[in-house]
């Protein structure tokens, strides 16, 4: 059996240090796999090599990959062809343990098998690589298998090296020099797969724990789950055109993976915060919506009215004996009486629906008939609107009244509080920043901070053209109907001209037909129409 000397033993070490290194530096799984078979091929100078992992049901040793120079065959990992082989078995069909496979061996027990000669050997069934051997005009001799498991004593995978090879070479035994060496390098290796498999669990718990803040914004309500869905999604291709942008101002911006889960993440926690507005706030549909929509009640009040204005109509005629044109004249004052009152019932009923800007004509017929008398059930005669109500009815934009606006727009210092108050590890540590910014405006004028262009990420930047419009072309809002896309685009680009958003990002959004794909993807066909971009504000084509 080869012996090693000081020169080869400082070798073997120094591969085993850079290779520690390179284990602590490397984050891609199937780099971090193959590097580790390379070196281990290397360090014993062996004809070829597998590495085993353990299948998802933990019945199987999936190849992950398979090396061989004589055959030249690289299948797996990085640079490979795909896998052919299939797995090996861990049990057999009566769920027993398979103690026939050198691999499920090693694997079931944790013990490495150094096996000098596989056709003299006759502790395990070899009848598979026979055929190989044949099948391939191979011979396979000797075999050192060392299994590699995680602090717990969990298997994460099995090291395989087959040949090993003198100087002038000639097959040889794997020596115990070469098993210790495999060992060290194979414990090394379980505890780096065990550190990524521990950083994707972490990863994908927290992954988890958006999905359920959403989950939970989704059941409060159905129209800001859609939201928290799709402004992730056009945020990432709006971000993608711009990264891919050679010239102009945005030129220099680039992501890599983490940049891009990072923004994911920061897009689809965006809107957390709403998760503690009420209900009747965020989806409020109406002007007197709380619980429900109080246009119910001032219907009922109009009915109390055109039959109090009935029964005193009754009572006139009456009153009046046979006098037939009193009575015809009665008549007529009261159907022109309640027709007045339908004019009004019907009047407030559009009122009471949000629109883009209420008149001040409007307003003041609302205060008007505010100040008609009823009586009540009570028996109580009262202003026929009270003051919550006509505060309601006159809202100007929309449907929510000013202490409402301030709960809504609160949604985002929540979600600052929120995300800020989260121990976020390097690579994620602009996830407040990004989902924080995107109601900022690039004048200053946006909320809740009041930052400018200048104090702001790209990323925030471009999350803000994303959100705008998505709320624009949504169709599902309970207070709007979802706008035409040539409208939106419209109104997006007058944003862009007034330093509401980033026109340079405004440009690429345009340019790149982002909104295009996002419309034919998400948007009802009916809202898309023909689009002249010549015409689109603040866009040059």
């Amino acid at each position: 059996m080869q012996e090693l000397n000081q020169t080869q033993i400082a070798q073997r070490l120094d591969q085993l240090t850079e290779l520690s290194v390179q284990l602590g530096s490397s984050h891609d799984t199937e780099t971090l796999l193959e590097r580790i078979l390379i070196v281990a091929k290397s360090m014993t100078n062996a004809d070829g090599g597998t590495l085993y992992r353990p299948s998802e049901d933990k019945r199987y040793l999936d190849f992950t990959i398979l090396i061989n120079d004589t055959l030249q065959t690289h299948q797996g990992g990085v640079n490979g062809a795909a896998i052919t082989a299939p797995g090996v078995p861990l049990f057999d069909d009566n769920g027993e343990k398979n103690l026939a496979s050198v691999a499920a061996y090693a694997a079931h027990f944790g013990l490495s098998v150094n096996i000098e000669d596989v056709y003299k050997a006759d502790v395990f069934n070899f009848s598979a690589m026979v055929k190989f051997d044949q099948l391939r005009h191979y011979h396979s001799q000797s075999f050192l298998t060392v299994p590699m498991s995680d602090h717990e004593g969990e298997l994460v995978g099995v090291l395989q090296l087959i040949n090993a090879k003198d100087d002038s070479g000639a097959i040889r035994a794997f020596s115990q020099t070469d098993q210790r060496f495999i060992e060290a390098l194979a414990a090394q290796a379980a505890v780096a797969l065990t550190h990524q498999r521990l950083i994707a669990q972490l990863e994908e718990l927290l992954e988890s724990l958006v999905n359920l803040i959403n989950i939970g914004i989704d059941e409060k309500s159905p129209y800001t789950g859609r939201h928290c869905q799709f402004v992730p999604e056009l945020t990432m291709m709006l971000a993608e055109a711009v990264h891919n942008t050679e010239t102009g101002p945005m030129a220099d911006f680039r992501m890599n993976d983490a940049d891009r889960k990072e923004l994911w993440l920061a897009g689809l926690l965006h809107d957390c915060g709403k998760i503690t507005t009420p209900v009747h706030v965020v989806d409020k549909a109406t002007k007197l919506e709380t619980i429900f929509d109080r246009i119910a009640l001032i219907d009922t009040r109009f009915e109390v009215l055109q039959r109090d204005a009935e029964i005193a109509a009754l009572k006139r005629q009456v009153a009046a004996g046979g006098d037939q044109a009193a009575v015809a004249a009665i008549a007529q004052e009261l159907a022109e009486q309640q027709a007045a009152l339908r004019a009004e019932r019907d009047f407030i009923r559009d009122a009471n629906v949000g629109g883009e800007g209420m008149q001040a004509a409007d307003q003041d017929r609302v205060r008007a008939i505010a100040q008609r008398r009823w009586t009540g059930p009570d028996g109580v005669e009262r202003d026929f609107l009270d003051a919550d109500e006509v505060m309601n009815l006159t809202i100007k934009f929309g449907t929510l009244t000013e202490s409402e606006r301030k709960e809504i727009n609160n949604h985002i210092s929540m979600t600052i509080r929120m995300l800020e108050a989260l121990p976020w590890p390097k690579h994620l540590k602009n996830v407040p920043e990004y989902a924080g910014g995107h109601h900022e405006r690039m004048d200053g004028k946006g909320y809740p901070r009041g930052l400018t262009k200048d104090q702001m990420s790209v990323q925030a930047r471009l999350m803000a053209i994303a959100d705008i419009f998505e709320a624009l072309t949504a169709k599902d809002r309970p207070y709007k109907k979802g706008k035409m896309l040539s409208e939106s685009l419209r109104i997006l680009g007058n944003f862009s001209l007034n330093g509401h958003i980033d026109p340079d990002l405004f440009d690429i959004f345009i340019r790149s037909k982002i909104y295009l794909e996002f419309a034919h993807k998400n948007m009802d066909e009916k809202q898309i129409d023909v689009i002249d971009e010549a015409k689109i504000p603040g866009y040059t084509p």
